[in-house]
């Protein structure tokens, strides 16, 4: 779904509260035109349009999801510009940058979606409500779990079926799949104590996602280990399967790709220069010791030196603020040469 957006300020609202007849019918006007502005495929303007919380949940899906994926390639030659022209064409594409979108898309509407379920703003689902914890008459279940169940449900539906002939839409099928895999290997319980003096005689537990940044990091680890893959065709079947490239990579030999493995066909642009897939990286901040040769592609990079002034030496005083000085420091910038 993050690729459907053109622009994301993160703020968007995440609730419609219909509070009359009139209020009802002109939020479920600007219910339908969020829907149609997130320019959806038929059955997923149909789903976005049939609960009033789906198009919201859908907005903060596609700003997290594009913000992590921002924070994450924050100090790579492809820092995730996601600029009309530049998302268009790597989604023509199917490089291990695409990859990593389609995953982070997936795994940011099934995270969205689970907590807009536990936070009231669905009107088809609620809490996680089915437990299947050890010791059941030792639990009492309790708090509100974010419900994995609906939101993989509601993600699979949204996303489509596997397709079995066309390689580039099974690809972007599995990585759809391993986004959503993440999500739910990160999914923990947390408990609260309710016994006498601290006593964990009665336990209230419910269901947690880890936080999308951990989700973030975790795609990131499967981006660098991706795997390009080929087509082949299931005889008894006669439909079509992803396999290792006839031609493999070093040290991907054989090696079949897992169903937590992000794929990709085509090999990645250097993305060195203005190109239709990013606008290359001259001009780009780097840090010295840490990327600039990489970032700057062997062109070298500029420095530039500059007085900042920050809050230094600071200390609380009682009641009830904090007193810092003003420490003024000459600092150098690091810029890739053109």
């Amino acid at each position: 779904p993050s690729v459907f957006l053109r622009r994301l300020t993160g703020n968007e609202p995440l609730t419609i509260l219909p509070l009359t007849s009139e209020l009802e019918e002109a939020a479920v006007k600007a219910h339908y035109k969020v829907c149609d502005r997130l320019k959806l495929e038929k059955k997923q303007r149909r789903m976005c349009r049939r609960d009033p919380g789906v198009a919201e949940t859908l907005m903060e899906a596609i700003s997290m999801s594009a913000l992590e994926c921002q924070y994450q390639f924050r100090f790579e030659r492809w820092n995730c510009t996601l600029e009309g022209r530049y998302r268009a064409s790597l989604l023509k594409r199917g490089f291990k940058e695409t990859a990593f979108l389609y995953a982070i898309s997936s795994a940011g509407l099934t995270h969205a979606m689970a907590k807009a379920c536990s936070a009231g703003r669905m009107e088809r689902c609620t809490c996680d409500e089915a437990p299947d914890l050890e010791n059941r008459e030792a639990w009492q279940w309790g708090g509100c779990g974010d419900n994995l169940k609906y939101s993989n449900k509601f993600v699979k539906e949204f996303l489509g079926r596997k397709p079995n002939k066309d390689l580039r839409a099974r690809v972007d099928f599995h990585n759809n799949l391993v986004g959503m895999k993440v999500i739910k290997a990160g999914v923990e319980t947390t408990c609260k104590c309710h016994g006498v003096s601290g006593s964990c005689t009665v336990r209230t537990c419910w269901r947690q996602l880890s936080p999308f940044h951990e989700i973030g990091k975790q795609l990131k680890q499967k981006y660098e280990t991706s795997l390009k893959v080929g087509s082949t065709t299931n005889e008894a079947t006669g439909e079509g399967d992803i396999s290792p490239p006839k031609k493999s990579t070093p040290g991907h030999s054989d090696q079949l790709p897992r169903t937590t493995d992000l794929v990709y066909i085509d090999d990645s642009p250097s993305f060195c220069m203005l190109s239709r897939y990013s606008p290359g990286t001259s001009g780009r901040k780097c840090y010295k010791d840490k990327n600039c040769d990489s970032i700057c592609c062997g062109r070298g990079h500029n420095t530039q030196s500059r007085v900042v002034t920050r809050p230094c030496q600071c200390q609380v005083r009682w009641c009830c603020y904090v007193e810092c000085k003003q420490c003024t420091q000459r600092e150098e910038v690091y810029t890739c040469k053109d």
